[in-house]
């Protein structure tokens, strides 16, 4: 189970963890996932949609190896436009939120020139721990 590492010399985080300590377990990489579908088809052209569908494949790839929200030590999310990001946070928060409920872990956000399918916005990979 995860253990919440915040030392209180670091800002008190808001919407993840600045360490989370996961034992025992098996470790599972999530390849960076888009917002696409089985179709590999973009779902939206909404940065808040396609963070929805990209959260909803990695957590698609932990149920498969018998694991959830709360077996996710960590999310680095890619976004091709910080500003847009920024403009959205609410509406992530929620898309989050609708995703892996209040299941908060380690994250960074990571902006980038660009993305392999010329229409993402977004692209998320993860590191879990499998009991």
């Amino acid at each position: 189970m995860p253990k919440n590492i915040n030392p209180e010399s670091l800002a008190a985080p808001r919407g993840y963890q600045n360490g989370v300590l996961m034992e025992p377990g098996r470790l599972l990489f999530v390849a960076g996932q888009i917002g696409w579908d089985v179709e590999m088809n973009i779902t939206s052209d909404s940065l808040t949609e396609q963070f929805r569908q990209a959260l909803t494949n990695v957590l698609d790839v932990v149920k498969e190896a018998g694991g959830g929200p709360e077996n996710i030590g960590r999310l680095t999310i890619y976004v091709t436009d910080k500003h847009e990001y920024l403009r959205e946070t609410r509406s992530i928060g929620e898309a989050y939120r609708s995703v892996f409920g209040k299941t908060y872990m380690a994250m960074a956000l990571v902006e980038v020139a660009a993305l392999l399918h010329d229409r993402a916005k977004v692209e998320i990979e993860a590191t879990a721990v499998i009991s």
